[in-house]
Formats: C-alpha cells, structure tokens, sequence
C-alpha cells in the first residue's frame, strides 16, 4: 500500500469514525425507538431448532435490510429490483420449516461490543423505520447471529460452545456448498470434518443476483437429500428460501467459517485469512491457493 492509498483509507476512517458517533448521539439523545420490538430466539433456541427439524434458514441483517430497496446497494451487490421484491416477500413469509432470522440486536445491545453497538445504533437510526415496515407484532423470528457468534460479542465464553454445536447440523450429511469463488468454507479448518462428503458450486464474488437463476438450477439439479449450505450474500437469503420450497434442507450460512478461523485464532478485531476472501478485513481479497482437495471438491463453476 503507497502513501496516497494509506492516507486516503486514514480519511476515510476518520470520516466514519465522525459520522457514526454523530449519530450514535442522535440515536441515545433523541431515545429513538421502534414501533415493534421483536421477538428474537437466542442462538441456542435457533440451533436447536435447525437440528431438530432440519430447517432451511434465511437471515438478514443490515445489507438485506437494504436491498429491500433497488435504489440501495452494499459492497459486493448492487440494488435490483427482484431482488428487492424477493427479500421483501421472504421477510414476511412463515413458512413452517423455514426459519427467518434478522438481528437480535433491536433490545439487550449491550451484549455486544462497543464497535458492534455503535454499527447498530447507526443503522436503526437510518433505518429503523424499514424494519418497523415489515417486521410483525408478536412473530417469532429466530437469531441471525447463528452463524455470526464470535467476533461482536462482549463475552466470547459461549462461541467455542456454539461453534460445537453447530457441528450437528451437518455432521453425517452430504453437504453442497454454494458459494463466493473465493469463500473457500472449511479450508484449512475442521469446522465441516464432520460432514459425509463436500460438493462446490462456485458463484460470483459480487452480484451474484445478477446470475441466480444459473446458480439455482445447478443446485436443482442434485439430490434432495443433500444439505445445502450457502455463503453468497444477500443472494443467499432468497436462494436458501427457494431450495427449501423445491424440498431441500438449505442454510444461509454466511461467515460462518470465518467467525470461525477468528474464534481458533483469538482475533480481537476482523483480520485477512490466507486462503479466503474477507470483505470486512483490510486486503481481505488478496488469497493464496487452496489446495488440490478443494479443487476436487468443484462440481460447478458460475463465474
């Protein structure tokens, strides 16, 4: 990195910095408040729940908040009009087996850390009247974090225990993964050692939405009985709702694998992996080989 790109990423940091305390004040001063709180299963609940009954799992946070709206777009997905209406639609669906989960973060925020609590008193100051618009009084939503326990919690006692939990969904299944070209869930880890065997469908590292018919009918074209588990965005969210209604058990599953390289590494902040794509760490496109195994595991390319 040269002076020019270092001094330019230092006014950017100052720029956010400024920007999110101001409206951290805004949100504590002016006691803004949403018109319907959630109900929020906890991480244990929502586990529970997928392993049980083998649920398909959609979740949403900020960006697919967003993306309700074609006008927004987040860093690797532009805004689209299907794509807006399809997050929408699975937003206020309920659709027994498929569990949707947004953030836990709209009461007890203070179970997460100060970085975490400042992101989300920003976003529910800007945006807090889109979640009022579609969110239902008295539903109960199941938790977000599911694949997210590690690096924005106050206390990180719980996540070893999570992770192992977490395990069982998977554990003895044929399993798909539908992912981001450079994702590369599992690689280097024994997060999925426990799975039957590991399939790959490689996408898009940025507006996925963009070929998701292509990525859907390729799933489509496996066995019902696999587990599909799919780290690809906002796209994600939709697909994973669409698997389940062709009679297929899919999970969102997000950074899942590298909350879990940050919680085997004790990480403090959101840091570059070697081998995977990181959006939230500096450099974090920047990746080494994977390896022959991984290669093995590419059953199909939609690039």
């Amino acid at each position: 990195m040269n002076i020019q790109e270092l001094a330019n990423k230092l006014r950017y940091k100052i720029r956010y910095g400024i920007t999110v305390e101001w409206y951290n004040f805004c949100y504590i001063l002016l006691r803004r408040r949403h018109k319907t709180v959630p109900k929020v299963a906890s991480i244990d609940e929502t586990l529970f729940r997928i392993i049980t009954s083998r649920c398909s799992v959609s979740r949403y946070g900020d960006g697919e908040m967003l993306l309700t709206s074609p006008d927004k777009e987040i860093g690797f997905q532009k805004g689209d009009p299907e794509l807006a209406r399809r997050l929408r639609e699975i937003l206020v669906s309920h659709e027994e087996g498929h569990l949707v989960c947004i953030s836990d973060a709209f009461s007890n925020l203070y179970r997460y850390n100060r970085k975490a609590r400042r992101f989300w008193r920003t976003h529910f100051f800007l945006y807090g009247s889109w979640w009022d618009k579609y969110l239902q009084p008295g539903r109960m939503y199941f938790n977000t974090f599911v694949t997210r326990p590690y690096m924005d919690f106050a206390s990180k006692t719980a996540s070893g225990a999570w992770f192992e939990k977490m395990k069982e969904i998977w554990a003895d299944r044929d399993i798909v993964f539908i992912e981001g070209e450079k994702s590369r869930l599992g690689v280097g880890n024994d997060l999925f050692d426990g799975a039957r065997s590991i399939r790959r469908i490689l996408c898009p590292p940025r507006d996925a939405f963009d070929r998701y018919n292509d990525i859907l009918n390729e799933a489509l074209k496996l066995e019902k009985e696999a587990l599909y588990l799919i780290a690809l965005g906002p796209t994600a969210t939709v697909l994973a709702y669409d698997l389940f209604k062709s009679g297929r058990q899919a999970v969102d599953v997000g950074h899942v694998d590298i909350e879990y390289e940050w919680w085997r590494m004790g990480a403090k902040r959101k840091v570059k992996l070697e081998r995977k794509y990181v959006n939230e760490a500096p450099d974090g496109s920047r990746v080494a080989d994977a390896g022959e195994e991984y290669q093995k595991q590419i059953i199909a390319r939609i690039v």
